[in-house]
């Protein structure tokens, strides 16, 4: 009820003088336009001319009626267009014609009747279509007589006052950052505002104190989350510089922390670990985001606020999960993914997640949260996390919020004699089955064997529930790995795209060579194949497994007939 009604006040004053009053100053003018730091393609442009908009996959093409008259294909779709991102590419062409087809659509766009449609009005895309208007100024208003110039600005100042009326009742997240960085972008542009400089600036700042963790990391959790926040933040930094007014210190802190944070959850091959939402890792942006990057060092081993570890040797790299899920107001993307790690050699990927595809999320959503969809133990089919799955309190609450998951995540690393080792535990399946599950990995010194160990076991003061106690263990190949299964079930050979041999055991167990999916690829979901080990806690409380690299094919699959030092993990 008081989002209706926020929403009802929002709808009656839009142009009315208590609008104006939630934007003070005479806003006569442009003063500078801002930095647009993602790429630009030229050659779009001349496809936006012919009246054909390709996005998030899908075409749709005008055939001279408005492109804002048309039925979207897609969700997706729809959020590109209205954001007004494209017109990055129309700007790129730079030629007479680009700029009078720019001018054409926003005048379009400024009279037409789907600025209504509810994703015209949601808050990203509110403080995308700002932040473009603003940025992409130049082009739309090269050229151009008075009449337009205060058209257009009208059109813009609109558009700040609804995105400060949506503020009231915005999602939080990135979505609320997103939304406080447009203002501040807002006020430093347009003339007459040195009063909501100040203004903007504070509510940023409390912002960005309480969503960017000590350690760097979003408090989502989602690697991606930080990636748009400092697209964006980087040249809000030079658009307060270009007015000679000092940044906000927390806007300058936030920055420096993300940056490490950033390189952390990078594979040796520039992709970005697949945690909670992230997706195919967008390397143009962040090709683009490193170079601002001035420390350039290597990467911290551990990020205890957000919740991950890190564990380097030589050009093998492991990044695990460690932390609870984030709090249930920024839970709507975060997955039930508690100890799952990603694996990497070199360049190449072998061990990840299955990750979130960059479009269509929703038909893939249930799945690619599941705790099954992870490189974890999955205890009787059922995720560590519990997310909403009513319909309508999906409605209300805007998507699935965690509702439930891990309490208590513990997580210690030391150097030992044989490498770097860390153990790890979660009470994800306390609360169900009364189990905790243990993992403890070591990765050695050289970098060419990780070894591991995950148990399950009963839950101190707590009594094992329910009649099934079966239990999965679970790695997700890269689609880049070829896998065999090795003759006797206890091993599986894989093979890199550099020609490298990994091989994969357990001499105690059984392993299965499945069927997956890789979620986030470039192109959309892949097939891949899946590493499982099925047991049950009555038979066997744990399972122990390596990873080991071998110089050639031959020593990966003669290394089956010939004893092998296998290092101890303490218990």
């Amino acid at each position: 009820m008081g989002r209706f009604a926020r929403n009802l006040v929002a709808r009656a004053s839009g142009g009315s003088a208590a609008a104006s009053r939630l934007w003070p100053g005479r806003a006569d003018r442009l003063i500078i336009a801002p930095h647009d730091l993602r790429t630009a393609d030229a050659t779009r442009a001349a496809e936006i001319y012919a009246g054909r908009f390709v996005f998030a996959g899908k075409i749709v093409t005008c055939h001279g009626r408005s492109v804002f008259d048309l039925e979207p294909p897609s969700e997706d779709w729809e959020v590109a267009l209205l954001g007004f991102g494209w017109m990055r590419h129309l700007r790129a062409a730079d030629t007479a014609l680009t700029r009078a087809n720019a001018r054409a659509l926003v005048d379009d766009w400024i009279s037409n009747p789907a600025q209504r449609r509810t994703v015209a009005r949601r808050a990203d895309v509110l403080a995308r279509r700002v932040i473009s208007l603003l940025s992409q100024a130049p082009l739309v208003l090269s050229d151009t007589d008075g009449k337009f110039y205060r058209r257009y600005l009208r059109g813009l100042t609109r558009e700040i006052r609804q995105l400060r009326y949506t503020t009231i009742d915005m999602p939080d997240g990135v979505p609320r950052l997103q939304a406080m960085i447009a203002l501040c972008y807002a006020s430093l542009c347009l003339a007459n505002q040195a009063r909501h400089i100040k203004n903007t600036s504070k509510k940023l700042s409390e912002e960005l104190q309480r969503q960017i963790l000590p350690d760097g990391g979003h408090i989502s959790r989602n690697p991606g989350a930080l990636i748009e926040i400092l697209i964006d933040l980087l040249p809000l930094r030079q658009t307060f510089s270009a007015r000679n007014i000092a940044p906000p210190p927390a806007l300058l802190n936030a920055i420096d922390r993300m940056m490490p944070m950033l390189r952390f959850f990078r594979h040796g091959d520039g992709s970005i670990a697949l945690f909670n939402g992230m997706s195919a890792t967008p390397s143009d942006l962040l090709a683009t985001l490193l170079a601002y990057d001035d420390t350039r060092g290597t990467p911290m081993a551990s990020m205890p606020h957000s919740g991950f570890q890190r564990l380097d040797a030589s050009a093998t790299t492991v990044i695990v999960d460690t932390g609870a899920p984030p709090p249930a107001s920024v839970s709507h993307e975060a997955h039930a993914g508690c100890l799952s790690f990603e694996l990497s050699s070199g360049q190449n990927r072998i061990i990840t997640n299955s990750g979130m595809p960059s479009t269509g999320r929703e038909n893939w959503r249930a799945f690619a949260r599941s705790t099954a969809a992870h490189s974890t133990v999955t205890y009787h089919d059922v995720s560590s996390c519990q997310f909403v799955e009513l319909s309508a309190m999906k409605r209300l609450l805007h998507g699935a919020p965690i509702v439930s998951g891990p309490a208590l995540v513990e997580a210690s690393r030391e150097n030992v004699a044989n490498g770097v080792l860390l153990t790890t535990s979660h009470d994800g399946y306390v609360p169900r089955f009364g189990v905790v599950h243990r993992r403890v990995l070591l990765l050695s010194h050289d970098g060419s064997r990780l070894d591991g160990e995950d148990t399950v076991t009963p839950a101190s003061g707590a009594r094992v529930r329910g009649h099934d106690r079966d239990y999965a263990l679970r790695f997700h190949l890269h689609p880049s790995v070829k896998a065999t299964r090795l003759s006797d079930a206890r091993g599986v050979m894989l093979v890199l795209p550099n020609r490298d041999v990994w091989t994969f055991e357990a001499l105690d167990d059984k392993v299965d060579l499945e069927d997956s999916v890789f979620l986030a690829g470039n192109d959309g979901p892949r097939r891949t194949a899946q590493i499982v080990i099925r047991q049950d806690l009555r038979n066997a409380g744990s399972i122990r497994w390596s990873f080991v690299r071998s110089a050639t094919s031959a020593t990966a699959t003669n290394g089956r007939r010939n004893a092998r030092h296998e290092p101890e993990l303490p218990l």
